[in-house]
């Protein structure tokens, strides 16, 4: 098994390159909000080192609707006549788009996984799990794989988790103090966005009792995953994620 330890987004002090100091793995999350020219994400690929991985979030159009606080940050003028044809997985014209601009930004990036993350308004309906079906069966990924970050109440629905990621060979992204990955995909994908009660808590930095019981869940599956990556999320990600990465090199028999 290896491990792969990063950050959600260029969270180093000094920018790219004191990041790439610290770091061989980074997610991005400004694709998220808005994908960059193909030329700049070439440049980003050139510019860094050669066993530097990039993961990054798929473009917010296939996955959130144009009423999502998140699309005031896009920079896209989009009609409202046009809304229901954005988000939520919809078979549109617009969304298989938007996944082809997706894929051209990893494909150049040399990108492993994309991270879909759906929000907490996609619910596990069965209208829900249909659209999800008939978009990740109908893209071309080609060696890309395919994580899916489900939120909201698809945590008491883990069973309808389990079989969609199972049809459509998706790694269920997850947090691991909230709960487990049901696929069995060979890879482990986590996002650690600090623990609390709700979905998130950016500003909770981890302890290192939090450290080390997540060194244990990381050997636990090990035992039946070949890749495990470990993306911190939170504000204090740079300092937390040094702090596990040197945790895992004094404790940990595993290849980092």
């Amino acid at each position: 098994m290896t491990l792969s330890v990063g950050c959600c987004g260029w969270a180093v002090k000094g920018g790219r390159e004191a990041y790439f100091r610290s770091f061989r793995l980074i997610e991005l999350q400004s694709t998220f909000y808005k994908l960059p020219k193909i030329e700049t994400a070439r440049r980003w690929r050139e510019t860094s080192p050669k066993d530097f991985e990039y993961t990054l979030k798929a473009w917010q159009a296939i996955t959130h609707p144009l009423s999502s606080p998140t699309w005031r940050r896009s920079g896209e003028k989009i009609p409202s006549w046009k809304s229901y044809r954005y988000g939520y997985f919809r078979q549109s014209e617009e969304n298989f788009q938007a996944w082809e601009r997706t894929k051209a930004v990893c494909d150049v990036l040399n990108a492993k996984i994309c991270v879909f993350q759906s929000p907490a308004s996609f619910g596990p309906t069965d209208q829900n799990c249909e659209n999800i079906s008939a978009f990740m069966g109908s893209i071309e990924r080609g060696s890309l794989k395919i994580a899916w970050e489900p939120r909201g109440e698809w945590r008491k629905h883990g069973e309808k988790v389990r079989k969609l990621c199972s049809k459509l060979d998706l790694i269920h992204v997850v947090d691991p103090f909230r709960w487990m990955p049901l696929s069995e995909n060979s890879v482990c994908y986590m996002r650690l966005h600090g623990i609390g009660k709700g979905e998130v808590n950016y500003s909770y930095k981890y302890t290192e009792e939090d450290l080390l019981k997540l060194l244990k869940l990381v050997r636990e599956l090990g035992k039946t995953k070949d890749k495990i990556y470990v993306l911190f999320n939170n504000l204090s990600m740079a300092v937390d994620a040094k702090r596990f990465m040197e945790l895992v090199s004094k404790n940990a028999k595993v290849e980092i």
